[in-house]
């Protein structure tokens, strides 16, 4: 029997701009896609729900794949692609794979010969990268960075001299109740000819995107929106 093909379907990265930032490509693979494996069920479900792409949602069948998902639990997660249906990777913010739980699904996808299908769509990442004028040839993701104390500022300071060594741009998101703390520690830490792009709410209706350098930013003094973020530097 044919094997489905395992899709990776973007969702939108802030809240109602689903019908502005879903390219039509994904709108026209989703209708043929009825097995979802998704990061958070209820999510995903009022995404797809929201691009009125189905007459109902109810038929489409969700597993979980998340951050607790273990390896041997990925034969019976693919048994609707072993069937040859397609399988959609739903993130629970922007692209799969990327800083996502997906990415375990598509190493076992290839493990297992079945062809996979990215769909293009937002990416919080690569957005705040294109958008901070920092080096975009050479940049390393690290996901979330230590939030208290000696331990951030070692981190910060490592990753800054990292930065300066490779004239690499360095990546790393945060909490968003903690954006304020993060900031203050890298205003801290960062030498002050340190370039630092904050870049927030992507793609939403209060996008902002700033570099600047680490002693502009100290006297600019600003106060960070409890919204998604991406830091980025440059040293």
């Amino acid at each position: 029997m044919k094997k489905g093909v395992l899709y990776l379907v973007p969702s939108s990265i802030a809240e109602e701009t689903q019908q502005t930032v879903i390219p039509e490509h994904v709108r026209q693979a989703l209708p043929g896609i009825r097995h979802f494996l998704a990061e958070d069920v209820r999510t995903a479900r009022r995404f797809l729900s929201s691009l009125k792409l189905y007459a109902s949602i109810e038929p489409l069948q969700f597993e979980v794949l998340n951050k607790d998902t273990k390896p041997a639990e990925l034969k019976a997660l693919f048994q609707p692609l072993l069937e040859g249906h397609d399988l959609g990777v739903i993130s629970e913010s922007g692209c799969p794979g990327i800083a996502d739980p997906g990415a375990l699904a598509v190493q076992y996808a290839h493990e297992q010969g079945i062809q996979v299908a990215p769909l293009v769509g937002p990416s919080s990442l690569l957005l705040a990268l294109m958008g901070s004028g920092l080096n975009g040839q050479r940049f390393t993701f690290h996901g979330y960075l230590p939030i208290d104390g000696k331990e951030a500022a070692n981190a910060i300071k490592a990753l800054e001299k990292e930065s300066r060594s490779r004239q690499q741009t360095q990546l790393f998101i945060e909490t968003p109740y903690r954006n304020n703390t993060m900031l203050k520690n890298l205003l801290q830490n960062l030498h002050d000819d340190t370039r630092l792009c904050i870049a927030a709410d992507l793609t939403g209706k209060d996008e902002s995107i700033k570099t600047f350098t680490v002693s502009k930013w100290k006297n600019l003094r600003p106060e960070l929106p409890k919204v998604p973020a991406v830091f980025l530097f440059l040293a």
